[in-house]
């Protein structure tokens, strides 16, 4: 071969060298932050003309997948029971990139464009196939869901159970709801006016009601402000407190007084704390938080995940993570706001999620597990890609001090409600009501607990807003039948 041709071949393989590395480079070392960057909107619409993964429930049930389809984006997502499970899956749509569920936060994996799924896109450059994305297996019990969405019919709440000792999410029920499949559609008008009808609610059902907005925590704060007395070894459940009928708030004219419970208790004055949580006493709360005072409360609340985002499913070079809102203690340490403070009043207030965490704490000895959503995720070729392994999220208890907490809670119940217990299992819960703003007529109501008493399965934390009747006759009830579902 003579020199120029011996240049000419040189030139030309090098020319093919460049082609081949800046395709691979561009189409899967770097598709990544290119397929992430909000201004490409080919890569959406790319997106949406492929097949995305599907997401299951525990048993298999696909509860998101996408089908062929003859239009310009040549595959259709669906959802199965869209409204039942849009809070776990969320939506995607040609009117937004996803944005909530786990569309969102896994949907680099869903899509197929992580750099653990470089060899499947490798191999579409060679074959012509189209590789779908991961599948996202998550830990949702259809039958809990199921139950759920039955029980939230026509209220206003959340429903979440979880394992306490993994924090595996067991169920994420919410009501309203919306169906992600009108958000679906390939009528790219049509999921406009949808989504722009879905932000303008107040507030929104995209909104969710479970992580993403904070209630009055009302008497369930109990449960951290006798945790917070136990912690400074100055009480025990028989130590006496004050429990008068009526406790002025410091520093005001409002007055404080006992619920229906308090009074078939003998006495007026003084009683254990184990029997102020119990009976329910918000004098002996109020005046307890008081002899405690504001940092004590307000360390011990930090201790339960008070002012902490909670990082449910994702991460930032996977999609949007699904993150809940930090539950909020007050910043004013007057007297008469820590008074209130002590009984989930006065801006105390939480996520139904931190609530399932924190009875977490005492189902679990002491420990909160990090609430997770997803078991594990596998590639089209079922190749496993990740499996989630339970974290511990904080230590906030002793295990005396979670024997002691569960004790009271298993007294309210027996006290307050002692048929809500079932035939198999004794339930130890803490409940709350506060009045609510937009109709002062109806209660914002709360029963957080878990079951069996001595052998914990199974957390639940039911919130129902604007509802009429106490805490023990509307959420309570739900948060029984749950747990009876889940031990059968």
């Amino acid at each position: 071969m003579n020199r120029s041709l011996r240049q000419l071949f040189i030139a030309v393989i090098t020319l093919f060298a460049i082609i081949i590395a800046s395709t691979l480079w561009w189409t899967v070392f770097d598709a990544e932050s290119l397929n992430k960057d909000p201004r490409n909107t080919r890569a959406f619409y790319h997106e949406l003309s492929e097949p995305r993964g599907e997401i299951l429930a525990a048993n298999g049930t696909v509860l998101a997948e996408s089908v062929k389809d003859n239009d310009t984006f040549k595959y259709q997502r669906k959802y199965s029971n869209g409204p039942l499970y849009a809070p776990i899956t969320g939506f995607f749509s040609v009117a937004t990139r996803a944005n909530v569920g786990l569309e969102a936060s896994e949907n680099q994996l869903l899509s197929g464009n992580t750099d653990s799924q470089w060899l499947g896109r490798v191999r579409s450059l060679f074959t012509g196939r189209e590789d779908s994305g991961a599948s996202v297996e998550t830990s949702i019990q259809t039958a809990l869901q199921q139950l759920g969405g039955k029980l939230l019919n026509g209220e206003t709440g959340a429903i979440v159970a979880l394992d306490p000792h993994t924090g595996k999410i067991l169920t994420l029920v919410e009501s309203p709801s919306y169906d992600p499949n009108l958000l679906a559609t390939h009528d790219v008008a049509q999921a406009n006016s949808v989504y722009q009808t879905l932000i303008d609610e107040s507030p929104s059902p995209l909104v969710d009601k479970a992580t993403k907005q904070r209630f009055a925590a009302s008497s369930t704060f109990n449960l951290i402000t006798a945790a917070a007395a136990l912690s400074t070894g100055r009480y025990t459940d028989s130590t006496s407190i004050p429990a008068t009928s009526t406790y002025t708030v410091p520093g005001t004219n409002d007055v404080i007084t006992n619920d229906i419970y308090w009074s078939g208790y003998s006495t007026t004055s003084a009683m254990s704390l184990s029997n102020a949580f119990a009976y329910g006493s918000s004098t002996a709360f109020a005046q307890l938080g008081n002899a405690l005072g504001y940092q004590t409360l307000a360390d011990e609340a930090a201790k339960f995940g008070f002012g902490s985002t909670v990082t449910i499913d994702g991460t930032p070079s996977v999609g949007t993570p699904m993150t809940a809102l930090p539950s909020t203690f007050t910043t004013d340490q007057s007297a008469n706001s820590v008074a209130l403070a002590a009984i989930g009043q006065s801006g105390v207030d939480v996520t139904p999620l931190e609530e399932a965490m924190m009875v977490s704490a005492v189902a679990d000895q002491g420990t909160i597990m990090k609430p997770t959503l997803v078991n594990r995720i596998r590639s089209a070729n079922l190749t496993l890609l990740s499996q989630t392994t339970p974290t511990v999220f904080a230590k906030p208890l002793t295990s005396a001090e979670a024997t002691s907490l569960s004790s009271m809670m298993a007294s309210l119940v027996s006290t307050q409600a002692p048929n809500l217990e079932l035939p198999n299992a004794k339930i130890a819960a803490v409940t709350g009501s506060s009045v609510n703003m937009s109709n002062t007529q109806n209660s914002n109501t709360w029963s957080v607990g878990f079951a069996p008493v001595n052998n914990p399965q199974i957390v639940v934390s039911v919130f129902l807003e604007n509802t009429h009747g106490t805490a023990i006759e509307t959420a309570a009830p739900i948060m029984q039948q749950m747990m009876e579902e889940a031990l059968k």
